[in-house]
């Protein structure tokens, strides 16, 4: 646990870092989004590079949601005596919860439910701490390690710390660029700061990481700690139906994911938008509901075929995070700096240094991961 516990303060404190620069970015060009950042920097030509990868990872993103939903559901379900599968559980979600959400023009009155969904992800936390010091899931006659699957049961290695240098330790390492992923919002955070000073968004950044990591780590070490090589990649599917403390959890994630679904959902949709060129003037009511309809039926239909939640978040954080992450950041910083002539300070210049070592280790990571992930 503690060697990954590294890995996973590591690749937060590198995330942050870029984070960081992508406000700098915004500070030196002007720019007010990530594409903008891009085309202020690197080149207008060439923006459709980063436009496109948001969009992709973002319909990534509502894939996972969909299929955790699922899941989730279908779980509660069984929870109160009731057996529904994940595939009646997210057609019905979908149609009775997620579209009309998706379909809501303004988003702003969801923002209290936010912060109940941070609230569930604690809860969720504290819960996994209980039934890990508790012992409810260790050993064949443990209180519910036999009311789950046999492949969801606790299966305890003996490799310890050297397991984090095998070749699996790359599909943790993606899966974190997409829990870290928030990059392509930096802009947008950075101009809402009120002093944006790089001072005060250097702090926040660092603050803000800092949490997740904690949270990130906590989340993890209870995870592997109690179910081992037989972690899900949605870690509740490892807990009973019957076990009312993670009963509670399920439902604060389902909670927390319903409610910050649109949000994710809109960005997707908002950059297909942009991708297709279509101008703000156009998007009539009836165009972007259409695009809603279509996007949430690809979604739903992939989300029933797909069941590995894994391979979505390592897939996609090898590939798209990474490259948001680390690839781009460093290749706009470069091309700013550079176009800052001798207005680049000595620092600026050295800084490039470091920022295109992290993207060469973002490919190689998204090289590797990807590889694993896709079990070539």
């Amino acid at each position: 646990v503690l060697p990954a516990a590294i890995l996973i303060a590591t690749i937060g404190a590198i995330a942050a870092y870029n984070f960081s620069l992508l406000g700098r970015l915004c500070a030196i060009t002007g720019a007010t989004s990530y594409k903008t950042a891009w085309e202020k920097s690197v080149g207008e030509s060439t923006a459709w590079i980063p436009g496109a990868s948001v969009c992709f990872k973002t319909l990534l993103a509502v894939l996972a949601y969909s299929m955790v939903l699922g899941d989730t559901f279908s779980a509660l379900f069984k929870t109160i005596g009731y057996t529904v599968s994940r595939e009646v559980a997210l057609v019905g979600l979908t149609l009775t919860v997620l579209l009309p959400l998706c379909l809501l023009k303004d988003l702003s009155s969801l923002a209290p439910f936010s912060l109940a969904g941070i609230a569930g992800m604690l809860y969720t936390a504290v819960a996994m701490g209980i039934r890990y010091f508790d012992k409810s899931y260790a050993g064949v006659d443990s209180k519910f390690a036999m009311d789950v699957a046999e492949s969801l049961r606790p299966a305890i290695g003996t490799k310890g710390a050297s397991a984090v240098f095998s070749s699996s330790a790359f599909i943790l390492i993606c899966t974190l660029s997409t829990a870290y992923m928030a990059h392509f919002n930096a802009a947008k955070f950075y101009l809402e700061l009120k002093d944006n000073t790089i001072a005060r968004w250097n702090t926040v950044v660092a603050t803000s990481f800092s949490v997740s990591i904690l949270f990130f780590i906590g989340i993890a070490a209870m995870g592997f700690a109690t179910f081992g090589a037989s972690s899900n990649g949605f870690i509740l599917n490892n807990y009973s139906t019957k076990d009312s403390l993670m009963g509670f959890s399920r439902v604060a994630v389902a909670f927390a994911l319903v409610f910050t679904y649109p949000l994710a959902f809109v960005g997707c949709r908002d950059g297909i938008l942009e991708m297709l060129k279509v101008p703000k003037e156009e998007r009539t009511d009836a165009k972007v509901n259409n695009l809603t309809y279509m996007i949430l039926a690809v979604v739903t239909a992939a989300a029933l075929k797909i069941t590995d939640l894994s391979l979505i978040m390592a897939f996609g954080g090898a590939t798209l995070g990474n490259a948001l992450i680390y690839v781009y950041p460093a290749l706009m910083f470069r091309s700013a700096v550079k176009n800052m002539g001798d207005d680049a300070t000595k620092a600026q210049k050295l800084e490039v240094y470091l920022a295109m070592a992290f993207a060469a280790m973002g490919i190689g990571m998204g090289c590797i991961g990807t590889k694993m992930a896709l079990g070539l």
